[in-house]
């Protein structure tokens, strides 16, 4: 069931946005170090079996990462790895992006109980959070036995019903099961930055010092009647993470 629910999913992402996914995942595994050529537009087009206007958005966002610099008569290169910071880059240009964050990187979520919201989460919100929420906590490293990159908990309202205790917390990224297994649909997400300093608990967490710079990340899922259902908030190092936002100007 959760395997389709992904599945669903990933097939209403544009496809610019899928070959973006597959090429930065490949660029953070290195597969283009060592003087390895990008490849070009042409080949792109025919390994993926797809038009050269989806090459093109795809490398757009790549570039507007930081993850590529493509020059006029010079072809695509990748930046290096320093130029990069060495953290994870996060695209968010809209709700569909949200997924690419599960790619390079692997998480397995735990039962934390249930209850009320906490205290020190619903004084961050301006929305009612009354009901139960079941808690799951995750830890999400790049493959093999690299630092945490982040701790994510995630609390899912009792509207959902027997939904979450179907969630596959092996999968990824929780959200993008949830629609399908609640029959809920996701009518807006909301998403609130701030820096602040680790607390011991998270600093633990996260294998840094308490008191260490990280980057507090808190969405709201909403469904097409404005209640929430979800409430993820992650804690990221300031060294490990960066955020990659893409915007069109209009003419």
């Amino acid at each position: 069931m959760a395997s389709q629910a992904t599945e669903t999913k990933t097939q209403r992402i544009p496809r610019y946005l899928q070959l973006a996914g597959e090429l930065r995942e490949a660029i953070l595994k290195g597969e283009f170090a060592g003087g390895r050529q990008f490849p070009t537009e042409t080949v792109l087009c025919r390994k993926y079996d797809v038009s050269r206007y989806t090459v093109r958005e795809a490398l757009r966002r790549l570039e507007a990462e930081g993850l590529i610099q493509r020059r006029r008569g010079s072809g695509t290169t990748v930046q290096p790895a320093a130029a990069r910071g060495g953290a994870l880059h996060q695209p968010l240009s809209n709700v569909g992006e949200l997924l690419q964050y599960a790619q390079g990187s692997e998480v397995i979520y735990e039962l934390q109980g249930g209850g009320p919201l906490p205290g020190e989460v619903a004084v961050q919100l301006a929305e009612p959070t009354h009901g139960d929420w079941t808690r799951y906590r995750g830890v999400r490293r790049h493959a093999g036995d690299a630092p945490p990159i982040a701790v994510t908990d995630a609390y899912f309202h009792e509207m959902l019903g027997d939904a979450v205790a179907a969630l596959d917390l092996g999968a990824g990224t929780l959200f993008s099961q949830i629609e399908q297994l609640a029959g809920v649909q996701i009518g807006k997400v909301t998403q609130d930055i701030q820096a602040i300093a680790a607390d011991a608990p998270i600093a633990v967490a996260l294998e840094v010092e308490e008191g260490s710079p990280v980057l507090r990340i808190l969405r709201c899922y909403f469904d097409p009647k404005g209640r929430i259902f979800e409430i993820s908030v992650s804690h990221h190092p300031g060294d490990r993470f960066a955020y990659a936002m893409h915007i069109d100007v209009e003419a």
